[in-house]
Parts: C-alpha cells; structure tokens; sequence
C-alpha cells in the first residue's frame, strides 16, 4: 500500500493522504458473501443515547468474515482483494476446492493466485491474524505446559490455550494509521459526529462547563459529562475471570 498526497488547492488538501489502493483488485463485492447490516449509530433497544458522536455516514454492505476459518485441510485459492468499509484492514476472497467462497482478513504480503489453507500440519507461509486490525500482529514468546505466552498489539502478555487456532503473519494494509483525513467531511462519511469540549457548555450540560470567558475547569483533574474521571481511572473489573491469564498488563 501506498499514500498519495494532495497539493494544497484548498484547506480540505493541504493535509490530506489518501491510500493509493493498489493493492485492490475487485471493485465490487461477492453477492453472496455481502448483506445490510442495522448499525446502532449509538443507541440501545429503546433509541437512548448510549455512546455519543456516532451516526450518518455513507451506506454501507457487511462482507461476511470468516474468522473461525473451519475448513480444516480444504485448500483454497485467492481470487481477490477487496476494500471493506467496516474495518481498515483489506479482505481477501478465496475459492475453495469444494466450490465455497469466504471472505477473509487480508494478510500482508497475500497475492492473487496464492493457495492458502487451515491444516495442523500445513506449511508456514503467510496467513491471516489473531489481531484482526490493519497492520496489527501476535508474538508468541513461549509454549509452556497448555497455555502459549503471546505478547498483543498493546504489549499485554498473556496466557492463550493452545488448543486455539491462528494463522501465520501479519495483517496488511500497514499504512493505515499513516493517513491523515484533512477535513472534518471525510470524518463525517466515516460515521462519526463532532466532539464538543466540555469546558465550551454550561454548566448544565457537563461539569467543565461555565464561567467568564476562558476560564479553568475548576477540578483538580478531568471528568466525564457524568462526573467520573476521566484520566487514569482503571476501569476492568478487579475480579474479572481472566485476569490470572494476564502476565503483564498493557502499557
């Protein structure tokens, strides 16, 4: 993947980058594999706000993932990779031997015409990844009685059962958390509403809020609209059932 910059021919250019989708091989998605999926844009059962600055955004199809990849010992070929609006990682559609067709996460460095396939004795090439976000990878540090130590993303070691599947390499589209968006437009096609400091509202609506002018929020530290703090408060249960498979905790 490459990133194409805009010449600055107007403020929405000037700090734009856009992914050059080379990679990209099929524009539109498999029939069978897409559907209309209901997003909440933020609101529960009853259409009460539950996560704020979600909603709009352009439409869009859920391609079907699989991520359990339970075809055990059926090989399967690349046909193509597919952009996803749902997720900033690539998809790659394979054609099995059986004639089924699935959508997986796209792996780094996977061309068309490559033959992929889940077995236990099957050869380490390139595959998909626990971490399914773009660019994202899994260490395994050490195998130890029935647990593999595995080092995350966000540096957490921790204990995995290793009865559990994974596939080998590194999920592509690496360049992903390299573009920048430029204006607050392309923000809005993605689905997410405006942020608004607190310490701009009244009083009534956040505890920043009030007062002359420009003036300090008036606490010791920053709270959510609700009051809680919002810097360095823990907030995983202390007693939450796999907490004794965590080695070190995320940095």
């Amino acid at each position: 993947m490459g990133i194409n910059f805009s010449n600055p021919y107007t403020p929405g250019t000037r700090q734009k980058s856009v992914s050059d989708f080379k990679e990209i091989t099929k524009t539109k998605p498999e029939k069978s594999l897409s559907f209309f999926k209901h997003r909440a844009k933020g609101r529960n059962s009853r259409g009460v706000i539950t996560c704020r600055h979600r909603g709009g955004g352009h439409k869009r199809l859920y391609r079907d993932i699989d991520f359990r990849r339970d075809k055990v010992g059926i090989a399967a070929k690349v046909v193509s990779v597919e952009y996803d609006p749902n997720r900033n990682a690539r998809i790659a559609l394979l054609n099995y031997e059986d004639g089924e067709k699935r959508y997986i996460i796209h792996p780094r460095n996977l061309t068309v015409g490559e033959i992929v396939i889940t077995d236990l004795n099957a050869p380490i090439l390139v595959g998909a990844q626990l971490a399914r976000s773009a660019g994202a990878k899994v260490e395994i540090l050490a195998k130890e009685g029935n647990f593999v130590t595995v080092r995350l993303p966000s540096k957490e070691v921790r204990l995995i059962s290793k009865n559990c599947w994974a596939t080998i390499g590194q999920v592509g589209n690496v360049e992903a958390y390299s573009l920048t968006l430029g204006k607050a437009g392309r923000t809005r096609w993605l689905g997410i509403r405006p942020t608004v400091r607190g310490s701009v509202m009244n009083p009534v609506d956040h505890p920043h809020g009030g007062g002359e002018g420009r003036c300090p929020i008036g606490r010791s530290a920053p709270v959510t609209p609700w009051g809680k703090k919002a810097l360095g408060k823990l907030t995983r249960r202390p007693n939450k059932f796999s907490n004794s498979f965590i080695l070190r905790k995320r940095k």
